[in-house]
């Protein structure tokens, strides 16, 4: 199974936004006796894509804060955009960015099925006109050990929810990506079983926390975070928040899902952050926010324990992982 440790995290600071607009390129050269008491971690020379800050441009009105965001301190553009996991474009955390600029992300439309009263086909954006767009500062984790903090924007994917009125024996929503194999260069080859697809159980569904993001940093939704159209599950291990949606569908089974498929013993339908549960790889007890050089203890939940905990109420979480 192609998966890949972070080796080499960046450690550049925190950057505003209009900071980050200004500079046009960052170059940093390699640390030597840093780089070394680091256990390799080392920053990579790079120029953002004018594809991305373009896209990044464009602002998005009528965005409310949101009482659920976290107080901490977000990371800067050009990490969120800059250090990605997007196999579709490339196993590399770093090439995502480039590959994508040129993703066509209009028209755009995600068909809505299985057991709803209302099934239907919506544009992107009729989706955005669903409900007041929010800023959502969520904490994200990774599964190999490396996290930020985003400041998505998005609506409740509760909203769409409603919009499909789910049979009462629909008791999971399943998702899944486009297939462009034109576009996406790895959806060529056997990297994983395409197209990408991922699942929630109803009520993780319909919790407030989980949204449908369509912005990033009060913008349009960059095409390497997953424009136009993408889930984020603040609690779970960032390859459950699935990219460039096309297809929602509500079934009565659990659904399969990407990396269940590669590897059920790594990677389970549940996903969510848990401290406890290490990967039978490596440790899940500690992870490294972008940006720093300490690492940190793994919150259960990702934090967000207070919120979601409830759902799984008399669950093994070691069992269901």
């Amino acid at each position: 199974m192609l998966i890949k440790k972070p080796s080499d995290i960046p450690s550049s600071e925190i950057t505003p936004k209009p900071s980050y607009l200004s500079r046009r390129k960052f170059m940093a050269g390699a640390i030597a006796a840093g780089a070394a008491l680091a256990g390799g971690f080392y920053l990579r020379e790079h120029m953002d894509s004018e594809a991305t800050v373009q896209a990044a441009g464009v602002k998005l009105s009528g965005i409310v804060k949101s009482p659920f965001s976290t107080s901490e301190t977000p990371n800067s553009f050009k990490d969120i955009t800059n250090y990605n996991n997007y196999y579709e474009f490339s196993t590399d955390k770093y090439e995502p960015n480039g590959l994508s600029k040129d993703f066509r992300t209009r028209p755009w439309t995600v068909s809505i099925e299985g057991m709803v009263k209302k099934p239907k086909k919506l544009d992107i954006d009729t989706i955005l006109k669903l409900s007041p767009l929010e800023e959502r500062i969520y904490r994200h984790r990774c599964v190999e050990g490396w996290s930020m903090v985003i400041p998505w924007v998005g609506i409740p994917l509760s909203a769409l929810i409603k919009q499909a009125e789910p049979l009462p024996s629909a008791k999971f929503v399943a998702f899944q990506t486009i297939s462009a194999p034109d576009q996406m260069p790895n959806q060529k080859r056997d990297v994983l079983d395409w197209p990408y697809v991922e699942g929630l159980r109803m009520d993780e569904a319909m919790h407030p926390l989980a949204i449908l993001a369509v912005g990033l940093y009060d913008e349009v939704l960059p095409n390497v975070d997953g424009a136009p159209l993408r889930l984020v599950v603040p609690w779970k291990y960032g390859f459950k928040s699935i990219k460039a949606i096309v297809k929602i569908s509500f079934t009565d089974s659990m659904p399969p899902t990407t990396w269940n498929r590669m590897a059920a013993n790594e990677y389970g339908f549940y996903s969510n952050v848990n401290p406890q549960k290490d990967h039978p790889r490596w440790s899940q007890a500690s992870e490294r926010r972008i940006g720093e050089f300490r690492k940190r203890p793994t919150l259960m939940f990702n934090g967000y324990a207070d919120q979601v905990a409830g759902l799984y109420s008399g669950l093994d979480l070691n069992k269901n992982y």
